[in-house]
């Protein structure tokens, strides 16, 4: 039993020494050969989150109509078009005009059409490209701060994956450190030098820390779900997050980095065009105080058809018979009585044929033969002089609306300076916790292995050996945080900034 003594011994110290990162040696992941692991890098991730994240993409959806308002105020510049064509059925009957009965025992087909051309202007079309533009503008500054927002809370969240990894990771090194103190404790109770109640304590130790290793596991989990649920994809299986960071002590200054984040910080950016858009409202508003010049002018055309082809020919001819009895009975008159006369030319007023097929050919215009109609020509200048105070109104609502702006802006810049050296403190104490953190975790480690040696040989006790194993794992779980802190602290304070620093 002593060479599998010695190996036990061996063992154990070997995993202590490899601390952390010996977690495929002993219980690692299995992963399936048809199985291709699938790496995501951190930039990978926030340029997924920017193309698939729908909280986003609705915010990016605004410069669509911001675009399409600016397109419209550059057409106010233009005059208006408009082209009409209508039609219309008439019934034959009586119908009254001014007043006036009018009969027609012929239903009625009308057609028109009008083409306008309507031209209207003041200053307020002058300004409101600039007004629109500087929308724009705003809308493009709202984006980028969501954009940079989105990828600060995707490298959180992915920073926070991997530390739960490296939690993950550090108990799987555990869990085989209790096998082997397990062992260890077995393989000396067989040789006679201890006893089952260490036996039973290792089996305790390796169950307790078998739960944290479950409980460690579920929160990567859980941490990898939340990440690709800011993505907006599914995630795939067997996905590795393989970005690594390094703590480093080259940073700018407090000084510069307040002067980057004044300039660059998306979130002051956005706030300064909305302060310009409000500028440019109450220009705008102020416009309506000026006159409106209005242009109209057009073309058209109409028909008018009967819908009995012989109306009008019977009209016609009714018409042609009481001219010619009239003029009979005036000139026989004027013969009775011995005056000049020109009865025989009275028998000349004859309704012909080619009469009658030039009124059935007049009659044919509807719907496409227009007769045009008489072009016009208008201007219009208009000054509005009292709406009820309600101009006066939209402009004090456009300067409240211009001051909060201004305050807003005013806010922010305090509370980014306050943010930015906030962050630049805790990354500071960051870094020292990393260091500190880092000695302990190695104290920790030479002195578990010191008493896992003594243990081996007798000389420590089982309880020792837990209190040593707790000791170090309390370490290496601190040293984890503190590293993995450190690199949150920098995403936050490059989130602060509004550029990345490293």
């Amino acid at each position: 039993m002593k060479p599998r003594l010695i190996w036990v011994i061996a063992a154990c110290a070997a995993l202590v020494a490899n601390g952390g990162s010996a977690r495929a040696q002993v219980t690692g992941r299995t992963v399936l050969p048809d199985a291709s692991p699938v790496a995501l890098t951190i930039d990978q991730a926030v340029g997924l989150a920017r193309h698939n994240n729908p909280d986003f993409l609705s915010i990016r959806n605004n410069a669509r109509n911001a675009s399409l308002e600016l397109r419209s105020a550059y057409g106010a510049l233009l005059p208006q078009l408009s082209a009409n064509l209508t039609g219309q059925y008439q019934q034959g009957g009586q119908q009254f005009f001014s007043g006036v009965s009018l009969n027609a025992n012929s239903d009625v087909m009308q057609s028109q059409y009008s083409i306008g051309l309507n031209y209207r202007i003041n200053a307020a079309t002058f300004i409101t490209p600039r007004v629109q533009r500087a929308n724009s503008a705003a809308v493009d500054a709202d984006i980028a701060g969501a954009s940079e927002n989105l990828a600060a809370i995707v490298r959180q969240d992915y920073i926070t994956a991997l530390q739960s990894l490296a939690l993950s990771q550090l108990n799987d090194s555990l869990v085989a450190n209790a096998r082997v103190q397990l062992e260890l404790a077995r393989a000396k109770a067989q040789v006679g030098t201890g006893t089952l109640l260490d036996v039973q304590r290792a089996e305790v130790a390796l169950g307790q820390q078998q739960v944290a290793l479950l409980q460690a596991r579920n929160q990567h989990n859980i941490d990898k779900l939340r990440l690709f649920q800011q993505m907006g994809v599914a995630q795939p299986p067997n996905v590795e997050l393989v970005s690594t960071f390094s703590v480093s002590d080259s940073l700018p200054s407090l000084d510069d980095l307040l002067g980057m984040a004044r300039h660059q910080n998306p979130g002051i950016v956005a706030l300064r065009s909305r302060e310009d858009l409000a500028n440019l409202n109450v220009k705008r508003e102020r416009t309506e105080y000026t006159p409106t010049l209005t242009l109209s002018t057009g073309i058209g055309g109409y028909t008018y058809q009967y819908r009995d082809a012989n109306y009008l020919v019977s009209q016609a001819q009714t018409s042609t018979a009481a001219a010619r009895s009239s003029c009979v009975a005036t000139q026989e008159v004027r013969q009775a009585v011995g005056l000049a006369n020109t009865l025989p030319a009275c028998a000349n007023l004859v309704f012909t044929p080619a009469m009658a097929t030039s009124l059935r050919d007049q009659n044919s215009a509807f719907p496409f033969s227009f007769t045009p109609s008489p072009r016009s020509i208008s201007a219009q200048i208009s000054l509005p002089i009292f709406d009820g105070f309600a101009r006066e109104q939209r402009v004090q609502e456009a300067v409240v609306s211009r001051e909060n702006a201004r305050y807003s802006v005013h806010s922010r810049e305090l509370a980014l300076q306050a943010d930015v050296s906030a962050a630049y403190l805790t990354l500071q104490t960051a870094q020292q916790t990393v260091a500190l953190q880092e000695q302990n975790s190695a104290k920790a480690k030479q002195e578990l292995q010191f008493v896992q040696d003594q243990y081996a040989v007798g000389l420590a006790t089982f309880v020792d050996l837990t209190t040593s194993r707790a000791a170090y794992a309390q370490a290496e779980n601190d040293r984890i945080n503190a590293s993995y802190n450190y690199h949150k602290a920098v995403a936050a304070l490059e989130s602060a900034v509004g550029r990345p620093l490293r």
